[in-house]
This record gives structure tokens, C-alpha cells and sequence, in this order.
């Protein structure tokens, strides 16, 4: 298999020139070629294969200077492809998964609500089913890209009568649909790539549904796993993102002292491991969905990255006071996913975007949570409302 890899990697880099061939092109052929997710079924942009060659793949395209989809699309490219594939049809599949991988159609995730941020179950949009279609009302918050998606991944109430988790069910909904309402949340930095989403009665028929009805807890952990390694688990170049960075600073600046140089190199060590730990992660894993390896990345991710920023801003000293502009922009891409490969910095800007890494995907206490019982086994913590149904159950 892994001559075929490698056959068909130089027929897409002869025929389509990453450096004359328009993005969308090239990731289209890429995926024609089964070179977008390798393990993948035949047709749907894989080759059967075993994943490991995902990482032979995605080195050589780097190494050749080919496009990266993901920064384009990332909850689409990370997150919605192997949801649809896992619990979609085929059919479903054969529409969608191409024109995601292509960023043709970006997506979102549909989650959390105002009243339902690290506890997602206990959400309270509602899904009915009238015929063949299902009426959506409600709201979502902190929607990534929703501005600019085609697709959302919504995870809504079926059921108020089941436990939470065993009400839900999941959907892709139409964001482009009537009664679909995107308003923009302004962040610390400026920026409003975050936004919040209303539904009013708005139709997402059953063909649009994924996993069975009063199973979408199930659906929505794939897309979760997902989520935290595609956050947490990018293989960057050692010496890039916010470690680099700061090497640059401590390299350049004239007042670095022994102790700065001591903590900068703890930082090194910590970011070095990571990156090692994400290598191997990816090396080992054996089917096409992630384990618990994504929730240690995210978590790692999260912590240290702050770390870095908070030491660079030090060394910058009044430097790091500068910044550029605080005028309100809808960015195109999620920086949470541009930090650790971009060339240029506005370190100011990093920092203060930084101090959402430890709350989007999982807040980093429920990274240990998840970490604590369902890695090592610790016991869970007390939970009043496992078996009540979810309208009997008070919320805030």
C-alpha cells in the first residue's frame, strides 16, 4: 500500500503544481486521488488504508508546499467528515464529504448552549419531527465560523423526558436556511470569529439526521474526540507556533537574563514533548477515529500555550503593551487553529487569543474530568441527575 501512496502522491504533485494549481483544485484532486483520508472508504477520499499513511501523506505535501485545507475549514476538514462517514449515509457522505475537504462548504459545530457550556446534555434546543422533516428551535453560542458556514453540526433536544444524554439527537442543518440567525460575538481581541446562532422553526429533513433518533450523545462524542485532537493534536515543525516565538525573542532581545533562558528552555521541553506525544499518537492509532490521546493533546495544548504567550509578553516588556487594532473583524478562518504553523505573529493579539484555549473544545477542568475517569479510572464525580429525566431537572 504504501507504493500506491506514494504513486499516487507523485501523480497529484506532476499533474496539479502546488505552486500554479488553485487550492480548491488541488484539494479536489487530492481527494479524487483518496489522498484526503487515506483510511477512508474508496470514493469518499480514501484508499481503505491503514491511517499511519495519513502523516506520510501530509508530510510530503508540506515538503512540496501544497495548500492546507484545514485552516480554511477546520471543524468541516477535523471534525464533520469523519462524523458523516461514521454515522452517515452513504449517500450523505458521497454529497458532503467532497465539497468539505475542498472548502467549497465550510462548516460548524452547533453545541453549546448559553444555559449549557461544559455540560452540553443538558441542552434545550428542541428538534420535532413532523413527517419527514424536523422543526429546530433554539439557540447556540460560541459557534465558530458560523458566519461563514454552509453547514452546522447540531446536536438538539427529541426527548425532554428521557435522562439528558438519551434525549438527543444529531443533525446537519442547512445554515443557509430560513430562520437560521447569525449574530456576531465580539472577542477580547477584536476579532469575532465566535458567534451566536438562533433557530426559529427551522425544517432539517430526516435524510439529514445522523445516528439513530435519541442517540446523538453517542454521535456527538465522535465528533468531540475529533474536535480535541484536531485542536490539540496538529504535528507542527519543531521550533513553530508560540515556542517559536518566543525563541525568536530570547534570541534577539539584549535584557535576557539566566533565569529567563532556565524557564524558557522548561517551556521547550514541555512544548518538544507534546509535539513528540502528538507524533505518536498519530503513528499508533489504528482506526480512523481518535481515543482518549485527544483530550491529553487539547489539554496539554491549552495550558502551555498560555504559558508561552504570558513568558513571550514579559520578555517583550513594554513592547507587548503595542497593539495593533481593536477594530471589530470577521475572520474567514479560526485562528485557535492557525496559531502553531503561521509564519508572522501579532504577539499582543496571540496572548489575549490565547486565553480562550483553555475553554473552547472542552474546558481544560473537564479535559481532567474526562482524563481522570475514563483514562485512570478515578471515580466520577456525583452526578444528581444521571437518571431523571431531563425536564424534571433543575438548569441554570
Amino acid at each position: 500500500m504504501e507504493d500506491e501512496v506514494r504513486s499516487r502522491l507523485g501523480e497529484l504533485l506532476e499533474t496539479f503544481p502546488p505552486s500554479s494549481t488553485e487550492p480548491v483544485k488541488f484539494w479536489g484532486a487530492q481527494f479524487d486521488l483518496g489522498l484526503a483520508y487515506v483510511h477512508f472508504p474508496v470514493g469518499l477520499g480514501g484508499l481503505g488504508a491503514s491511517p499511519s499513511y495519513q502523516e506520510l501523506i501530509q508530510s510530503e505535501l508540506r515538503r512540496a508546499g501544497a495548500p492546507n485545507n484545514f485552516f480554511r475549514n477546520p471543524i468541516g476538514v477535523g471534525m464533520a467528515a469523519p462524523t458523516v462517514l461514521t454515522h452517515g449515509s452513504r449517500e450523505l457522505a458521497e454529497r458532503l464529504l467532497r465539497p468539505c475537504f475542498t472548502t467549497e462548504e465550510v462548516w460548524c459545530q452547533l453545541f453549546s448552549e448559553p444555559g449549557a457550556g461544559s455540560d452540553v446534555a443538558s441542552l434545550a434546543t428542541r428538534a420535532e419531527r413532523d413527517g419527514d422533516v424536523w422543526v429546530i428551535n433554539g439557540q447556540k453560542v460560541w459557534t465558530t465560523l458560523a458566519h461563514i458556514s454552509r453547514w452546522g453540526m447540531l446536536l438538539a433536544r427529541t426527548n425532554p423526558d428521557l435522562p439528558k444524554h438519551k434525549g438527543l439527537t444529531y443533525f446537519i442543518v442547512d445554515m443557509h436556511a430560513p430562520g437560521v440567525e447569525v449574530r456576531p460575538l465580539r472577542q477580547i481581541t477584536g476579532d469575532a470569529e465566535f458567534n451566536e446562532v438562533f433557530f426559529n422553526d427551522v425544517k432539517v429533513p430526516d435524510a439529514h439526521r445522523l445516528g439513530e433518533v435519541g442517540n446523538g450523545w453517542s454521535v456527538a462524542i465522535t465528533t468531540l474526540m475529533n474536535e480535541r485532537l484536531s485542536i490539540g493534536g496538529n504535528i507542527a515543525p519543531r521550533n513553530s507556533g508560540s515556542i517559536g516565538e518566543a525563541l525568536k525573542i530570547i534570541k534577539n532581545s539584549q535584557n535576557v537574563t539566566a533565569e529567563h533562558k532556565a524557564e524558557f528552555m522548561k517551556l521547550w521541553c514541555a512544548a518538544e514533548a507534546g509535539r513528540l506525544l502528538n507524533i505518536r499518537a498519530g503513528q499508533t492509532r489504528r482506526a480512523g477515529n481518535p481515543g482518549p490521546e485527544g483530550s491529553v493533546a487539547k489539554l496539554l495544548y491549552a495550558e502551555l500555550n498560555k504559558k508561552i504567550y504570558s513568558f513571550a509578553m514579559d520578555l517583550l516588556g513594554q513592547d507587548g503593551l503595542l497593539y495593533s487594532s481593536y477594530e471589530m473583524h470577521r475572520p474567514d478562518f479560526a485562528e485557535v487553529q492557525r496559531e502553531s504553523v503561521r509564519s508572522s505573529y501579532d504577539l499582543p493579539k496571540a496572548f489575549l487569543r490565547s486565553r480562550a484555549n483553555s475553554i473552547e473544545g472542552g474546558t481544560s477542568e473537564i479535559m481532567r474530568n474526562i482524563l481522570g475517569e475514563r483514562v485512570l479510572g478515578l471515580p466520577g464525580e456525583p452526578r444528581v441527575d444521571k437518571d431523571r429525566s431531563w425536564a424534571e431537572t433543575p438548569r441554570n
